[in-house]
C-alpha cells in the first residue's frame, strides 16, 4: 500500500512538482540571457528557444508590435496544444481513483492480514508475500499504478515551458515595449501579486471535491502556499513579461482544471492521498 500512496501523491501534486522544478531550473541553471537569433548554437537554443522567439516576434507584427498581446496569445496557444495530454492525464487519474475505490475493501483486508507487529518491523518473507498478493490484486482489476501516473504530459511540457521562458528572456524587442500599465522589460509591483493570487486559486481549484483527511490538512495547506509564494517572490525581481506569461498560463489552468472536473466526473469518492512513512 505504501507504493500506491506514493504514486497517488505524485499524481495529485504533479502540477505543483513540475512548477517548482521549473522555477528551480529557470532561476538556477545559469543559462545565458544573451539575445537569441537563427545563428545561436546549441540544439535546445536552435530548435526550441529560437522558434519560440521567432513566433513571438511574428505574432507581434500582426498587432502593431504589441508584444504583450503576442505573449498572451502564444501562452494560450501553447496551453491549448498541451491541453489534450493534460486532459488525458486527468482522465487517467479519475480512472485510478475509481479503481482504488473498487479495490479498497480487498486492500484493507490485505493490510489487516499482513499487519505489522508492534515493533513496526515486518520480516522480508511476509513483506514479499504481501507484495505478491497486492500485484495479483492489481492484475485481477487490470490496474497498473505506474502506467496510470501519466508522466508523459509532464515530460513533454517541461522542455516546452522552459523553452518559451527563455524565448521571452532572450528576445530583446520585448523589453523595448510596454503593455497596459507596465513596461515588459522592467519589474512590476502589481503583476507578481496577480500571479501569486492566480496560482493560489489554481491550486484551490484542483482541490474542489477532494475530501482531505484531518492528518493531511496541514500538508495540503503548505503545498497550496509554496508554489504561489515562490511564483510571487521570483516575479518581483523579473521583467514584467514573465509574470504576465505566468498569470495568463495560470488562468488557463484554472479553466482547464474546471473543465476536466466537469467532463470526467467520477462516482468514486475523491480522497486526498496519504503518504505512508
Amino acid at each position: 500500500m505504501g507504493k500506491t500512496s506514493v504514486f497517488n501523491f505524485f499524481k495529485r501534486y504533479s502540477f505543483l512538482i513540475i512548477t517548482v522544478l521549473l522555477l528551480i531550473t529557470l532561476t538556477g541553471c545559469g543559462a545565458t540571457n544573451e539575445p537569441i537569433d537563427e545563428n545561436t548554437t546549441g540544439f535546445f537554443n536552435h530548435y526550441v528557444v529560437y522558434p519560440f522567439s521567432f513566433l513571438i516576434k511574428a505574432v507581434a507584427t500582426y498587432f502593431n508590435g504589441d508584444y504583450g498581446i503576442s505573449i498572451i496569445l502564444m501562452t494560450l496557444m501553447i496551453r491549448l496544444a498541451l491541453m489534450p495530454l493534460m486532459m488525458k492525464q486527468y482522465k487517467n487519474q479519475q480512472f485510478m481513483r475509481e479503481k482504488m475505490a473498487e479495490m479498497k475493501p480487498q486492500m484493507d483486508a490485505l493490510k489487516e492480514k499482513y499487519k505489522k507487529p508492534e515493533n513496526g518491523r515486518q520480516d522480508p518473507e511476509t513483506a514479499k508475500k504481501m507484495q505478491m498478493e497486492m500485484m495479483q490484486l492489481y492484475q485481477s482489476h487490470n490496474f497498473n499504478p505506474i502506467k496510470s501516473m501519466g508522466c508523459l504530459p509532464m515530460l513533454i511540457q517541461f522542455p516546452i515551458l522552459i523553452g518559451f521562458y527563455w524565448a521571452i528572456m532572450r528576445t530583446p524587442e520585448i523589453a523595448e515595449h510596454s503593455f497596459l500599465w507596465f513596461n515588459l522589460g522592467e519589474p512590476d509591483r502589481i503583476l507578481p501579486v496577480l500571479a501569486t493570487l492566480v496560482y493560489f486559486i489554481q491550486f484551490r481549484t484542483t482541490q474542489i471535491g477532494v475530501e482531505v483527511q484531518p492528518e493531511q490538512q496541514t500538508l495540503m495547506k503548505a503545498m497550496g502556499l509554496i508554489m504561489p509564494i515562490m511564483m510571487g517572490v521570483f516575479s518581483f525581481s523579473m521583467a514584467a513579461a514573465l509574470p504576465l506569461y505566468w498569470t495568463v498560463g495560470g488562468l488557463f489552468l484554472i479553466f482547464q482544471t474546471l473543465l476536466s472536473k466537469w467532463m470526467y466526473k467520477s462516482a468514486a469518492p475523491v480522497i486526498a492521498p496519504s503518504v505512508e512513512k
